[in-house]
């Protein structure tokens, strides 16, 4: 779906105010490295002056002399390295550097849009519902398996909670790792607290950073967002919903959570069979949280998305203790 001008130059102007930033923080490494090591501003000088003099023979055609100056300046570029490696720096210290090293802050590749471009498409689009922010706190570096407890035994599933969570995020890492060649789908179930939206979100930050489209909502607003588009009168709702409409059909990977807190009924039912089978048949992953069972899965939803979600979406139930009470009681003890 096209966006508006407003929005595409919305956009435009970020990828402009990033290359701008980008180009002042190499500005001040470069005043940075030349203060501590002097030598670097002279062969600097002496590489900007051979780059010149290559462009002005290029126009006579001498291939020898062009040759010259392309080894001289490679060996004053490996000279450079040296000086910032020898001084504790980065070899890459007076390069510019990107958020996105595949389009270079450009947005494009090509005629092609960047991942980075949809990405920020996505987020402009649900900027209700943007996670980055959230992402910062919620990741895997930030991860603990300490919530979950070893002192017993789930006769449900025959491990402890804390056994059945280390074989649940491995799973997960997998899942990741192999995000772009199996294009598998999960569903992660648990009562309220236990770790299935963290998690989630865990798997939205790594395939993020790897350069994938990451949509996520909430069942709430994924459902209001497809009532607009069905429904939607006004004509400038009714773009922007059909606009999000496609983003949740396209996107790399859709988490939908909490599934089961909506109001459900024949047309939710309807459009999340809809959703579910379409990204189906596009190989787009989707990842589920819910606090329902399987067997509330098949009463409230029926068979056929039953039938979808139990064939094609790997299951993993989450086991344990309410979390945030469990943080929020400490929180109280310790004030």
């Amino acid at each position: 779906m096209a966006l508006k001008n407003d929005q595409y130059n919305q956009i435009l102007r970020e990828y402009d105010s990033r290359k701008l930033q980008n180009k002042h923080a190499l500005d001040k490494r470069r005043e940075e490295a030349y203060e501590l090591i002097p030598k670097l501003k002279e062969i600097e000088d002496k590489i900007i002056s051979l780059c010149a003099g290559s462009g002005r023979l290029a126009l006579f055609g001498d291939d020898n002399v062009l040759k010259d100056l392309r080894e001289k300046t490679t060996a004053l570029k490996a000279l450079q390295t040296d000086l910032l490696l020898e001084h504790g720096l980065p070899e890459d210290f007076l390069e510019l550097q990107y958020s996105c090293v595949k389009c270079k802050d450009t947005g494009y590749i090509g005629n092609d849009k960047c991942s980075c471009f949809k990405q920020a498409i996505s987020d402009l689009l649900y900027s209700g519902s943007n996670i980055k922010s959230i992402l910062v706190k919620e990741n895997f570096s930030k991860f603990s398996f300490g919530y979950y407890s070893d002192d017993y035994t789930d006769e449900s599933i025959g491990m402890s909670p804390l056994t059945n969570m280390q074989k649940v995020v491995a799973n997960c890492k997998n899942f990741i790792r192999h995000f772009n060649k199996n294009h598998d789908n999960l569903l992660l179930l648990g009562n309220t607290g236990v770790g299935k939206t963290f998690l989630a979100n865990c798997i939205a930050k790594e395939l993020l950073d790897r350069g994938y489209t990451v949509i996520y909502l909430t069942a709430f607003r994924l459902f209001d967002i497809l009532e607009k588009n069905k429904f939607a009168k006004d004509e400038e709702r009714a773009y922007d919903a059909a606009n999000q409409f496609e983003y949740i059909l396209d996107c790399d990977l859709l988490i939908i959570d909490d599934l089961g807190t909506e109001l459900n009924n024949s047309f939710t039912n309807s459009q999340l069979y809809l959703i579910i089978n379409e990204r189906l048949l596009r190989q787009k992953s989707t990842v589920v949280s819910t606090n329902l069972s399987l067997t509330n899965i098949n009463t409230n939803y029926g068979e056929r998305i039953f039938s979808r979600i139990a064939s094609k979406y790997s299951v993993h139930r989450i086991i344990g203790e309410d979390i945030r009470l469990h943080k929020a009681v400490n929180g109280l003890n310790s004030g």
